[in-house]
């Protein structure tokens, strides 16, 4: 509660009291449009998501690490997506855009917590795929149950951690207006840009914090990839070394829209913000990028594929009795 008081504490010295969120209001007479587009996307996010926690919690035979790690990144894409997107689809058949201090600073701490989540999760699922292909006779010892559960309880504390920093330097500052907020959610470039205060400072630890995030585990996974093709180089059957990179395909794609999208919008100034360019940009990682993950590992993973065909067999024989 002290945290939450500190984050929050700002809101009864500031004159601003809440935002108001532009989003996609320039569109106009299209926004019912984008409201059935991103409400369809919405569900399909959460279906594909739900189907691969669902189908790694019953299947046995995919209670492995590279699943377990699928499974928690499926969680977290469905609380990320939460966070974001009904509010999203309110405002877009909505006049009232508006958000309060405190939900805007709940609304940012959470995206970010989740977003730099997911960030920590595939690059523990790089190193994952590293010691599968490169270490496999060290594999068990090295990724049993106790340390997949240690890193994966290290990359959620460490993304709110860093989620709160971020947070609390962003809403400590004064806002004395304006209150519109030009996005469809409280991110951290355009809702800083409306402080009545100099931000250098705080945009600059904002800053270090993204490279921090992004730049330090993508460095990591490609030292993992390097190790990873220089020992599937060596495999000396053509098969062998076909399986050994679908194991890595959908992580890899995954891996690139992902922090290419989010490197874009973060790792810059927000002097350098873009409204109309970021909001492209952002729909991808908060849309694109949760809807192609269980999309990728399904289409891709023969044993995914398997397992939610053995799920619908088995669903089928119980409606029938």
């Amino acid at each position: 509660m002290a945290l939450c008081r500190s984050i929050f504490s700002t809101a009864n010295s500031s004159q601003v009291t809440e935002f108001l969120l532009l989003g996609f209001s320039s569109f106009g007479d299209l926004q019912p449009v984008l409201f059935v587009l991103f409400l369809c996307l919405y569900l399909i996010i959460l279906s594909g998501n739900f189907t691969i926690i669902s189908v790694i919690h019953l299947d046995r035979s995919l209670h492995t690490p590279m699943y377990f790690f699928l499974c928690v990144l499926s969680t977290s894409e469905v609380f990320y997506t939460i966070v974001i997107l009904p509010k999203m689809l309110i405002n877009l058949l909505s006049v009232l855009r508006t958000l309060s201090f405190t939900g805007c600073a709940t609304q940012m701490f959470f995206f970010l917590g989740f977003a730099v989540t997911n960030c920590l999760l595939l690059g523990v699922m790089g190193y994952d795929r590293y010691t599968a292909i490169c270490q496999p006779l060290r594999y068990p010892v090295l990724m049993n149950w106790r340390v997949c559960g240690q890193l994966a309880a290290s990359c959620i504390v460490s993304g709110f951690l860093i989620s709160l920093v971020v947070t609390t330097l962003v809403f400590n500052l004064p806002f004395c207006g304006p209150n519109k907020v030009n996005h469809y959610f409280c991110d951290i470039s355009p809702v800083i840009r409306l402080a009545c205060a100099e931000t250098y400072i705080h945009e600059l630890v904002i800053f270090i914090c993204g490279v921090l995030v992004l730049l330090v585990p993508l460095i990591f996974i490609c030292i993992s990839y390097g190790f990873i093709v220089h020992t599937i180089l060596k495999i000396p059957s053509a098969e062998g070394k076909r399986k050994a990179f679908s194991t890595c395909a959908s992580h890899l794609i995954v891996v690139i829209v992902h922090y290419g999208c989010a490197s874009s919008v973060y790792l810059r100034p927000s002097a350098k913000y873009s409204s109309g360019k970021d909001r492209l940009v952002t729909v991808t990682y908060t849309i694109i990028t949760p809807l192609l993950n269980p999309m990728v590992y399904s289409l891709r993973n023969k044993d995914v594929q398997l397992a939610i065909r053995k799920m619908i067999g088995k669903t089928g024989v119980s409606l029938k009795t």
